[in-house]
């Protein structure tokens, strides 16, 4: 078999684990997308794989920026302080062990709920903030995920020329 399409087919696998990433924290997302591509890229070396790397890492860096802007402008809005958000990162880490799959997002939520509970001494504002926060995380999930999807799909879109024109 070709070097060229190992590498190919073992950066597929790749682009599959970095768009789970950035739905599942615990793997690697956008940063596991932009080297990816980059190394396809390098080690293809054709016009067709510079241009489709270069493109969706461009897409997948704005992707991942646009996530922590978004989620970090919303936090700010809501007055969501770092202390809460410290609160759901180690319930996530807790919900990850005590729960398989599914215990990461509710351990943040329940993390998350508990210190905004503690800041604010009452159920219903902190429900709100906490609601606010997960909306918040949940955007920037969404778009973060959408922009490596467009990345991979560029990535196909290049594989295809650089096999085609070679």
């Amino acid at each position: 078999m070709d070097a060229q399409i190992i590498y190919t087919i073992i950066a597929g696998l790749l682009l599959v684990v970095s768009a789970l990433g950035t739905i599942f924290p615990v793997l690697p997302g956008s940063l596991l997308t932009i080297g990816t591509l980059l190394a396809w890229g390098w080690l293809l070396g054709s016009g067709a794989s510079w241009w489709a790397a270069g493109l969706g890492m461009a897409i997948a860096l704005l992707g991942w920026s646009a996530s922590a802007i978004l989620t970090g402008k919303k936090l700010k809005e809501h007055q969501i302080p770092k202390g809460s958000i410290l609160f759901a990162v180690v319930g996530a880490i807790a919900g990850a062990f005590i729960i398989p799959v599914v215990g990461m997002f509710i351990g943040f939520a329940v993390g998350l709920f508990s210190g905004e509970s503690v800041r604010r001494r009452e159920v219903s504002g902190a429900f709100g903030s906490s609601w606010a926060a997960l909306k918040a995380m949940g955007l920037g999930i969404v778009v973060e995920f959408g922009c490596v999807l467009l990345a991979s799909s560029i990535w196909v879109i290049g594989m295809i020329m650089h096999f085609v024109m070679r």
